[in-house]
């Protein structure tokens, strides 16, 4: 059987511990080239994984009448030119999150996408968690009774650890927001995954002021994308929602989940990669947490979701579509995407009620 044949755009880490083995684990897939800016670099990581050949044109690599499909870990702001290159050679196609730097650029790619007729796929990774699966299918049968409401949480040091360095997500050229968009996306994808269509946001970002050295100058440079965000949201049907990601807060022992609540009960599923994987469930009449039992590869303590979100792709290309139940398309991202920009706007056009610092019950008529 001929193997679908893909091309990785991207040499950084994420393309060499996701993209790159994931494709490469699947029996009916290979990785033909790998695409990078940097030659030296790129090449070492072809040789390290195996990759036969290396480029630095990803226009090129979309040219290729060798090449059924691209997968794109790039800095978000080239996502949009290097998804429409792939789509107008005939490509399938799977990009990282968030699909552009905008609802604008997001939308353009989906209309790139389906008129041409490929597999469109957004990287959502926490879709492929076994634990998130089970609470929709919890969810589905109304175990918890009707939801009404749910909170997605994300928070860790991670960039205020003493030699962080900037990297493009530090940057609003390059990325076009910080946390919000890096893990954010990930929150509200989850949130319409689980439950339906976002319907109405406000929220919040902050910055936390510092320098740090660039990781590609070596040089002093002011971080200048958001380290924490927050949103308040409703679902269709009524259901209300809270989001927190970010990047400079300490967790209290849960580093990320998603809980959703109902009349009868709660359903508590962790986010990670795969490392950590676990389900668990309160009652009114029991408020313990209670684990829920999953498939034992939940609990193999490895990132298991990376190589069940590449093969997937690889699977869609294969069988024609994505698989409706679990896999993200480019309408997913672009949902995502609407979202997180409107917490930017709701941020930077805030419509908080004032409260008088000095007021006074008593000269107000309140006793």
């Amino acid at each position: 059987m001929t193997k679908l044949r893909v091309g990785v755009i991207g040499a950084g880490a994420f393309a060499e511990s996701c993209h790159v083995p994931g494709v490469q684990s699947h029996p009916e897939a290979e990785v033909v080239v790998l695409c990078g800016q940097n030659s030296a670099r790129t090449r070492a990581a072809a040789q390290r994984l195996g990759v036969p050949e290396v480029s630095l044109d990803y226009e090129e690599v979309c040219a290729r009448t060798d090449i059924d499909a691209v997968t794109i870990a790039t800095p978000n702001v080239v996502h949009a030119r290097q998804a429409q290159a792939a789509f107008a050679a005939g490509k399938h196609v799977f990009c990282e999150k968030p699909l552009g730097m905008n609802t604008e650029e997001a939308a353009d790619m989906l209309r790139a996408a389906e008129q041409s007729h490929k597999i469109h796929q957004t990287a959502f990774t926490y879709r492929y968690l076994y634990g998130v699966q089970e609470l929709k299918r919890r969810l589905l049968i109304g175990e918890i009774g009707a939801p009404y409401y749910v909170a997605v949480h994300y928070d860790s040091w991670a960039s205020l650890r003493p030699g962080s360095k900037i990297g493009f997500r530090e940057h609003l050229d390059s990325a076009g927001a910080g946390v919000l968009y890096d893990v954010g996306s990930h929150l509200f994808d989850l949130v319409g995954f689980v439950l339906g269509p976002i319907e109405a946001v406000s929220g919040n970002t902050i910055l936390v002021p510092r320098e740090r050295i660039d990781a590609r100058t070596g040089a002093l440079a002011h971080v200048e994308t958001d380290d924490i965000a927050s949103a308040a949201f409703t679902c269709r049907g009524g259901i209300q929602g809270q989001l927190f990601a970010s990047r400079a807060t300490p967790n209290s022992g849960d580093k990320a989940y998603i809980k959703v609540v109902g009349r009868q009960g709660a359903l508590k599923a962790s986010l990670s990669r795969g490392s950590v994987d676990v389900l668990t469930i309160s009652r009114p009449s029991q408020p313990a947490w209670e684990v829920v039992p999953l498939p034992v590869q939940a609990s193999d303590g490895q990132p298991h979701c990376l190589s069940r979100m590449m093969h997937s792709f690889v699977d869609a290309c294969l069988r024609g579509s994505l698989n409706g139940e679990i896999d993200a398309s480019f309408h997913d991202g672009l949902a995502v995407q609407r979202a997180m920009d409107a917490v930017r706007q709701s941020s930077a056009e805030p419509t908080a009620i004032s409260l008088d610092a000095d007021f006074d019950p008593r000269r107000n008529g309140i006793t």
